[in-house]
C-alpha cells in the first residue's frame, strides 16, 4: 500500500523532485522518513492563460499501519491510500474439457488470451487477419497505391484497429485493472512514461512491437495463435456452447471469448445465423478535420507555444443541440489521416500518430451521433447498412480509393472545394476536392456545421476556412451489441463470451483490454488451470 497525494501544482519548468518534496510536506513528512517516492500522474493545465504542471505522487513508508495513520491525520480528499494493481488469479475448481478459444487479436482478445496464458489455461487464438509483419506490408502497399486486401488491413489483423491509431491509453472507465494493463504494456516495450502521464499514448510505431511481444509470450506459455482464420459460426446444444466454427471446421470448446472488433460484418451475419442475439446500437459518423499542429499549439498554449516541456496540443470538444451530439473523437496530434476500410469499393477514414507526434498536421474526427431510428432497416444489422451506404457513396463519388475532401470554409458556405489552403491533406492514397454533401446525410452535415461554429468559439482558429475535412469517418464504434448477462455470457448461449468493441462493451484500447481481462477472469473463476497441457509445453521447451 502507498499514500497517493494529488493536486501538486508547480511551474512548467519545475523538476519532479520538487513535486516529491511538496507531497511529503503536504503529509507532514520529511523525505528522510520515506522509503520510496515517485510521480504517479502528471498533466498540463493550460486553462485561464496560465500553464502549470499538475502532479500526483506516491509515497511509501516502511509500515502499512503508519501510512493509514498519516492519511487519517491529514484528512484531505487529495491524500488517500492506494493499493497496488493486481493481476487476476485463478480460483475455479471445475474441470475444463477443452482448451478455451479466443477469437480476435485486438486489445480485448489480446489481453484475454494473455491473462489465460499467464495463469495456465493455454488458449487457442484465431485471428482473421495476418500477423503484424504481414499486415504491415499489406497496409503499406495499399497506402502506396497497391491493391486493397480485404483480409489484412487497418481493421483486420494482429493488434486490431488500435494498432493503427494514436495508441491513446486514456479511458473513462476508472477500473483498477487499467494500471495493470499499462504495466503489462511497459513490460513488453512501451515507454515507462505511460505509467504516470495523465494522457498516455504509445503511438502506432511502438504499439506494433508491444503487441508482437505479448503474442510471443502467449505462445511461450502454452497458447497457440493462428492467423488467417475466420469465425464462421458457433454450435450449441440446449443453450450451451459446444464448438466454434473456424472457416467451416468445428472445434470443440467449453468457453469462447468473442473479441472480433467493430468491423467484422460478415461474422455478425454468421453469429445471427448461429442463434446469437445481436441488437442495433447507436454510434457516430462524420469526417476527419486537420489543422496545422503549430496553429493548434499557438491557440492552446499562447506565448508558451514551442516550449520544450509542452507536448503537442490536443483537445476534446463536444456540443449537444436538438437531441444530437457533435463531438471530437480519436484526436491525433502530429498525426495523419489514414484509409481504414475493411471492404472493397468503400472509403473509410481514421487517424493515426507515431509516438513522437511530430507530423505537420493534427487531426481528429468530428462526428455526429446516429441512432437506430436513422438506419435504413430496423433489424440487427441496420447500422451496418447505414455505414455501408455512406462508405460506398464516397467510393462512387471519387471513382476509387481517393477520399472526398473539403475545406471548412467551403463546407460552411455549402460549396464544393477545388483545392486546399495552408493545410495540406495527409490521407495517403490521395483526395478529391468536392462537397461532403454528396457523401454524408443532411442531418450529419447540419450538426457538423453547428459543432464547428461552437468549437471555433472554444479554440481560436478551429473553424478557420483552410482547415480541412476528409470523409467519411464511420467506424467510431460497433453498430451492434451482443447482449450478455451479468456473468458476461451471451444471453442465448452459455459459454459464449462477447468481448470488447465488437460486442458493444468497450470504446478504445484501454476499455477493450480491461474488458478482455474481465472475460478471461470469468474462466479463471470457474475452471482450474490446464496443468497437463502446461506441463507438456514446458517439457517441450526444455527439450
Amino acid at each position: 500500500m502507498s499514500i497517493l497525494v494529488g493536486n501538486i501544482r508547480l511551474p512548467l519548468g519545475a523538476a519532479d523532485a520538487e513535486a516529491l518534496e511538496a507531497a511529503a510536506k503536504k503529509c507532514g513528512l520529511s523525505m528522510r522518513e520515506l522509503c520510496g517516492a515517485h510521480i504517479y500522474r502528471a498533466s498540463i493545465d493550460a486553462r485561464r492563460g496560465k500553464i502549470t504542471r499538475v502532479l500526483s505522487v506516491l509515497l511509501d513508508l516502511a509500515e502499512t499501519q503508519r501510512e493509514e495513520a498519516v492519511v487519517a491525520r491529514v484528512g484531505k480528499n487529495d491524500v488517500r491510500l492506494k493499493k497496488p494493481a493486481q493481476q487476476p488469479v485463478p480460483t475455479g475448481t471445475a474441470h475444463m474439457e477443452h482448451r478455451p478459444i479466443v477469437v480476435g487479436l485486438g486489445p480485448g482478445g489480446l489481453f484475454a488470451a494473455y491473462v489465460l496464458a499467464k495463469n495456465g489455461y493455454c488458449p487457442r487464438v484465431f485471428e482473421r487477419g495476418q500477423s503484424m509483419e504481414s499486415r504491415d506490408r499489406a497496409v503499406t502497399a495499399f497506402f502506396s497505391g497497391g491493391a486493397f486486401d480485404p483480409a489484412s488491413n487497418i481493421q483486420f489483423g494482429e493488434g486490431g484497429a488500435g494498432a493503427y491509431s494514436d495508441g491513446k491509453l486514456t479511458t473513462r472507465i476508472n477500473d483498477p485493472m487499467s494500471e495493470w494493463v499499462l504495466r503489462t504494456f511497459v513490460e513488453h516495450g512501451a515507454p515507462e512514461e505511460i505509467l504516470y502521464k495523465a494522457k498516455p499514448h504509445i503511438g502506432t510505431d511502438i504499439l506494433k512491437r508491444v503487441v508482437c511481444s505479448m503474442r510471443e509470450e502467449i505462445i511461450r506459455l502454452g497458447g497457440e495463435v493462428y492467423f488467417g482464420c475466420t469465425l464462421t459460426g458457433v454450435r450449441s446444444r440446449n443453450g450451451v456452447l459446444t464448438a466454434a466454427v473456424i472457416d467451416g471446421q468445428e472445434i470443440a470448446c467449453d468457453r469462447l471469448i468473442l473479441a472480433i472488433g467493430h468491423s467484422a460484418r460478415d461474422t455478425f451475419e454468421h453469429l445471427l445465423h448461429s442463434g446469437v442475439y445481436l441488437e442495433p446500437k447507436p454510434f457516430s459518423v462524420g469526417a476527419r478535420i486537420e489543422h496545422l499542429q503549430e496553429d493548434l499549439n499557438a491557440s492552446l498554449y499562447g506565448k508558451l507555444a514551442g516550449h520544450p516541456a509542452l507536448p503537442p496540443a490536443e483537445y476534446t470538444l463536444s456540443h449537444r443541440e436538438n437531441g444530437r451530439a457533435c463531438y471530437s473523437f480519436c484526436m491525433c496530434p502530429g498525426g495523419q489521416v489514414v484509409a481504414a476500410q475493411s471492404e472493397p469499393h468503400a472509403i473509410v477514414t481514421n487517424g493515426m500518430s507515431y509516438h513522437a507526434r511530430d507530423g505537420r498536421n493534427a487531426n481528429a474526427a468530428i462526428v455526429v451521433s446516429v441512432n437506430p431510428s436513422d438506419f435504413p432497416t430496423s433489424d440487427a444489422l441496420g447500422g451496418v447498412a447505414f455505414q455501408r451506404e455512406i462508405e460506398r457513396r464516397a467510393f462512387q463519388l471519387t471513382g476509387g480509393y481517393r477520399a472526398p475532401c473539403q475545406t471548412v470554409g467551403d463546407f460552411v458556405a455549402g460549396k464544393p472545394s477545388r483545392k486546399h489552403g495552408r493545410v495540406a491533406p495527409t490521407y495517403p492514397i490521395g483526395v478529391q476536392y468536392t462537397s461532403l454533401g454528396s457523401v454524408l446525410p443532411d442531418f450529419v452535415l447540419a450538426h457538423m456545421q453547428i459543432g464547428l461554429r461552437q468549437f471555433g468559439r472554444k479554440i481560436r482558429g478551429f473553424d478557420a476556412p483552410d482547415a480541412l475535412l476528409t470523409a467519411p469517418e464511420t467506424r467510431t464504434s460497433s453498430p451492434v451489441r451482443m447482449t450478455r448477462l451479468d456473468n458476461r455470457h451471451s444471453r442465448q448461449i452459455a459459454g459464449l463470451i462477447p468481448c470488447g468493441e465488437g460486442a458493444g462493451y468497450a470504446g478504445g484500447i484501454m476499455s477493450a483490454a480491461v474488458d478482455g481481462i474481465g472475460c478471461a477472469q470469468e474462466i479463471l473463476q470457474t475452471f482450474r488451470p490446464l496443468e497437463e497441457r502446461r506441463d507438456e509445453v514446458c517439457s517441450k521447451q526444455r527439450q
